[in-house]
């Protein structure tokens, strides 16, 4: 059911990204436009052949779930001990079947893949408002590791 996407996978992909725009959008439409998914078809072709962000799918006759990571590393700098992490730049859910478990089978499957890959810990960013998200990754175990904020001038 969850594997690594392939370039069959795209407009179920894109359908998704509608669908995370349309909750960012209703959060915070001053930064996002609305009915914009985040990635092209042209910009998917060529994450999909970037090692360093693998993207997965849930997959029941279609696609029914996607999770955007990103591999960095730190190594040999100054301050920071050498460290890989596994960014979820993105989980999402088809909207028609949220409830049903499948946001914790990728999450879980990212997480076995990140220790797989010998990575010290994932990280994502949570828009404030959005607090089905938050609670979800609280829920999965998550914590806080820094704090973003903003003064709209």
């Amino acid at each position: 059911m969850i594997r690594k996407a392939e370039t069959k996978d795209i407009k179920g992909i894109i359908d998704l990204l509608y669908q995370v725009d349309a909750v960012h959008h209703g959060i915070r439409p001053d930064l996002f436009k609305g009915n914009t998914p985040k990635y092209d078809e042209q910009a998917l072709e060529a994450i999909l052949s970037d090692g360093s962000k693998p993207i997965f799918v849930f997959e029941e006759g279609k696609i029914l779930g996607h999770a955007f990571c990103q591999i960095t590393e730190i190594k040999n700098h100054r301050l920071l001990q050498d460290t890989k992490t596994l960014y979820i730049d993105d989980i999402c859910v088809d909207e028609a079947v949220r409830g049903k478990h499948i946001g914790k089978a990728l999450y879980e499957f990212v997480r076995d893949y990140a220790k797989s890959i010998g990575c010290y810990n994932i990280t994502l960013n949570v828009w404030e408002g959005n607090d089905a998200a938050y609670s979800f990754y609280k829920n999965m175990g998550m914590q806080v590791q820094k704090t973003g904020m903003e003064t709209i001038l």
